[in-house]
């Protein structure tokens, strides 16, 4: 499965609607840990928290964000494994 032209293969999605911080973070660091580098993972959320969650999680861990998206609160990300 891929989210659109161009983009490294999403191979999980995680459903972390519901749940709120850490718990999506936990949950995508666990789908992560699944992923060949450059592979990845599709994250639906809907705590507004992790926004700055997968932000500084990319950052520090240097996983790529490769999609940030808020369509009517539900978030949804797509971190790519380094």
């Amino acid at each position: 499965m891929t989210d659109r032209e161009g983009s490294a293969p999403v191979v999980l999605e995680v459903d972390a609607q519901g749940l709120r911080c850490p718990l999506p973070l936990l949950k995508a660091k666990q789908a992560l840990r699944d992923l060949a580098p450059g592979e990845a993972v599709r994250i639906l959320a809907t705590d507004s928290g992790s926004v700055r969650d997968f932000q500084t999680f990319a950052t520090l861990a240097g996983h790529g964000l490769e999609r940030e998206d808020s369509p009517d609160g539900l978030y949804i990300y797509i971190l790519v494994k380094s």
